[in-house]
């Protein structure tokens, strides 16, 4: 968003000047290095595992006061600085370590050696350190209180690494030290009191912990504080109004907190405020900010992003003069945007964001006076109207968010000179016919607006596309074989929810950057393109809702990245396994094929090589995390989850999803689905699978969706899904099941609709009530009757039965006695000849 490394400028001064004191000690000429000395860096260079990047003169042949990094005292001989950078000492710091035997040392940096294990309490014997930096290695524990003990210390930095614990209150000890660099580690409890004693302090960086509580009232003492950073935290309550002390402070970063209130008043004395961060908290308005800072003119960033500021547009903030970022978004502002007080300097302004507020009217034309704009992102507002044409006079300006407003109108052809375009979710209809210069287009997103008729065949001149987002509009006809232009540059194409119609060209043979293809809920017809298979980097398919007819495209399982497929509700065919498949789609994460004409089996290895299913791996929380970072990625996609057709604006980090539902799979449900201990949701509804209900669907212990409903499926419900504890859903209608329905919690909620047309099951009365009574007595019921029952039940059919006997006996016994069979033949025997006929 900026370059904020004035921000850090001052602890880079104090490291060069350090570095500069000690080396004017010593004597480069001068080569007497004590044998004690040497003796003990050698020592020291023996605790670790020798690597290529230590310093290869650390040898007895040279003198120790010539080794890299190593410098000794002009007078005496001894070892006062030991600068390592970067080298791999791969261990950790020994408590008895001969580090510590040298008592000389002033200057000490091991940044960035990879030294794991703790911070041993003997550092504190090292009572002439004046400059201590361990930053960025993998150091864990508790900083030891000894470091207290260090009463020379001017520069401490222990950043980067993952320290643990709180604060130890000796630091207040250090009263002459000027740097505190304890930032991205894992240091909880609160800021102890004691840090207001340091009063030479001009940088404290806290930022990237787990500190808790308000910020100590303390912190108002060091008035010769430059730096303050709190960010990322957890500091609660409001900033103490001494903070209004800190009247030379260039930098304040308080940002990711949950701080709330007002700003103090005492704010307004911090006039040499250069950078300001107080974002992602829940400070609310007062009356003098952010209305009355316009006497901060050292200040050049502004932030103040998703906290609860409302009221006007705060129009004063425009007149200081250098300002070159603000950050308004995430609050409550209302009213229409103004420029009224702009300085004459105004033009300093790069970055201007007033995303997510309440903003509504026009956007002024006097916009254009910020001439040395590079990002404007009023996405998320109210604004109204077309594009003001004064935009285009900011030659300089890269970035253009207006996204998610109630523009109209024509989008201007001058666009194409800047890199990212977003203008999606307006009421945009049209393309200026204007002719295209200076063509610059990456990202160009148009989502959800109202253009209509063909696509705009300008785009294809677009060649530096990385993005191009159609969708939820009125496109139809065709989609070009011109794309085939910027493919090669193209990462994600968004082309759903329109009416293209056609066939999907085969245009991705160089699409090798290609990560996402999503044309789903349109009219496409015919094959998939085979050129599909170069694109190694591609991660999600989704054809949705076409017309698509062809076979299953197992050819897309060898894509070593293909985490997400989506064939649902088109015309593809035939069966779903092909004997080359026992190495495919190891990245799979979620497939949708439901609603087609796939047939046959799945052998039982099927799914033994899904492995991004088995196990949530660093490599799946890699991706997941690249996409959250992503300012792309943000396909959607609907399944059936937990019998309700739900639509995924983005995919979750941890989903896993199977959906073969509504096609003609038959056989046995594959063993290896068992392997699948990620799986979230499983839907193999409205196929022929038959047989049992497997018992290895109970080792899904993520399962949150079961749906089985319409197979033929026999047997019983096996009595271990009751284990799954996030199962919530499951549906085993229309099967020909028998037995009892499993006891426990996930049954019993379960509605009766998910056990119903399966005769022969029963025990339903706790899910669907009294009143429900079976189709029929099962047989299960009939082995529980009692023996004397069923021979009683016995006699008196037979009873009943033998009455009607006798007397028919005794009738047919009359009539072929007396010589009337011939009226019996006539009555009987012709009926049946005229039934027998007419069935016919």
């Amino acid at each position: 968003m900026m370059n904020r490394s004035h921000c850090y400028c001052f602890s880079g001064i104090i490291t060069i000047f350090f570095s500069l004191l000690i080396h004017a000690l010593a004597s480069p000429s001068l080569h007497f290095c004590r044998h004690n000395q040497r003796d003990a860096l050698l020592e020291f260079r023996d605790e670790f595992p020798i690597d290529e990047s230590y310093p290869s003169s650390w040898n007895k042949s040279i003198d120790c006061c010539l080794w890299e990094g190593v410098t000794c005292d002009n007078k005496y001989g001894q070892v006062i600085s030991l600068v390592l950078h970067f080298t791999s000492l791969n261990s950790s710091l020994k408590s008895n370590s001969s580090l510590f035997r040298l008592q000389y040392l002033s200057y000490l940096s091991l940044s960035g050696c990879n030294i794991k294990g703790e911070i041993p309490s003997s550092i504190g014997n090292l009572s002439r350190l004046t400059f201590l930096d361990l930053h960025w290695n993998q150091l864990v524990g508790k900083i030891p209180a000894s470091v207290g003990n260090l009463n020379q210390l001017r520069y401490l930095s222990l950043q980067a690494n993952d320290l643990t614990g709180e604060i130890p209150s000796s630091i207040g000890n250090l009263s002459l030290l000027t740097l505190v660099d304890l930032s991205y580690n894992e240091l909880v409890g609160e800021i102890p009191a004691s840090v207001g004693r340091l009063s030479q302090l001009r940088n404290l960086t806290l930022g990237r912990n787990d500190l808790l509580g308000e910020i100590p009232s303390s912190l108002g003492n060091l008035s010769s504080l430059l730096e303050l950073t709190l960010t990322s935290n957890h500091l609660e309550g409001q900033v103490p109004a001494s903070i209004g002390n800190l009247k030379e402070l260039r930098v304040m970063s308080l940002g990711q907190n949950s701080l709330s209130g007002n700003i103090p008043i005492s704010f307004a004395n911090l006039t040499m405020l250069s950078y300001l961060d107080i974002t992602f908290n829940n400070f609310t308005s007062s009356s003098t900010f952010p209305y009355d800072i316009s006497g901060f003119h050292n200040l050049e960033s502004l932030l103040i992003r998703d906290n609860s500021f409302l009221g006007p547009f705060p129009k004063s903030l425009f007149s200081i003069p250098s300002l070159q970022v603000i950050d308004l978004g995430g609050n409550q502002f209302t009213g229409p945007i103004e420029f009224m007080n702009t300085s004459s300097s105004s033009s300093k302004l790069q970055y201007l964001y007033l995303t997510c507020n309440r903003f509504h009217e026009l956007i002024p034309e006097s916009i254009s006076e910020f001439i040395n704009l590079e990002e404007l992102q009023l996405s998320h507002n109210n604004f109204t109207g077309t594009i003001p044409r004064s935009i285009s006079k900011l030659v300089n300006l890269f970035y253009l968010d207006l996204s998610n407003n109630n523009l109209e109108g024509e989008v201007p052809s001058w666009l194409g000179r800047l890199n990212m375009v977003k203008l999606s979710h307006n009421s945009f209809s049209s393309f200026s016919q204007e002719t295209l210069r200076d063509i610059f287009v990456e990202e160009l997103h148009l989502r959800s607006n109202s253009f209509r008729g063909p696509f705009p065949h300008w785009i294809c001149k677009l060649t530096r596309l990385t993005l191009l987002d159609l969708s939820n509009n009125f496109f139809n006809g065709s989609i070009p074989p011109c794309l085939r232009n910027f493919t090669i540059s193209i990462i994600e194409l968004m082309l759903q929810n329109n009416s293209f119609s056609g066939i999907l060209p085969d245009i991705f043979a160089n699409a090798t950057e290609l990560r996402s293809l999503d044309v789903s809920r349109n009219h496409l017809e015919g094959n998939l393109p085979k050129s599909l298979i170069n694109c190694k980097t591609l991660e999600l398919v989704n054809v949705e809702s076409n017309r698509f007819r062809d076979k299953f495209p197992s050819w897309l399982g060898s894509l070593p990245s293909l985490h997400v497929l989506i064939l649902r509700s088109n015309e593809f065919y035939g069966p779903l396994y092909h004997r080359y498949m026992s190495t495919a789609f190891q990245s799979l994460r979620v497939i949708d094929i439901s609603h087609n004409d796939f047939t046959g089996t799945l052998p039982p290895h099927y799914f033994s090589n899904w492995r991004y299913m088995t196990t949530l791996n660093e490599i799946s929380r890699d991706y997941m995390e690249d996409i959250a970072n992503h300012t792309r990625l943000q396909n959607s996609m609907e399944m059936m989850n937990k019998g309700v057709e739900m639509s995924f604006e983005r995919i979750r980090q941890d989903f896993r999803a199977i959906d073969f539902s509504g096609n003609r799979i038959y056989g046995n449900i594959p063993e290896s689905i068992g392997l699948l201990k990620e799986l979230c949701l499983l839907n193999l509804s409205g196929n022929a699978f038959t047989s049992h209900i497997p018992r290895f669907l109970a080792n899904l212990t993520k399962l949150e969706s079961l749906d089985l409903s319409r197979n033929k499926l026999s047997g019983q419900i096996p009595q271990d899904l009751g284990k799954l504890s996030f199962l919530s859903y499951m549906n085993f209608s229309h099967n020909l099941l028998q037995g009892p329905v499993p006891r426990g919690t996930q049954f019993q909620r379960q509605k009766c609709s998910s056990f119903m047309d399966n005769p022969r099951l029963y025990g339903l009365e706790e899910i669907c009530g009294k009143i429900h009574v079976p189709c029929s007595t099962t047989s299960q019921q009939h082995e529980e009757l009692s023996e004397p029952e069923e021979q009683m039940f016995s006699w008196v059919a037979a009873a009943i039965a033998y009455g009607p006997g006798v007397f028919c006996g005794l009738v047919m016994g009359h009539i072929f006695t007396s010589h009337n069979h011939e009226w019996f033949t006539e009555k009987f025997g012709r009926r049946k000849l005229r039934v027998t006929t007419s069935a016919r």
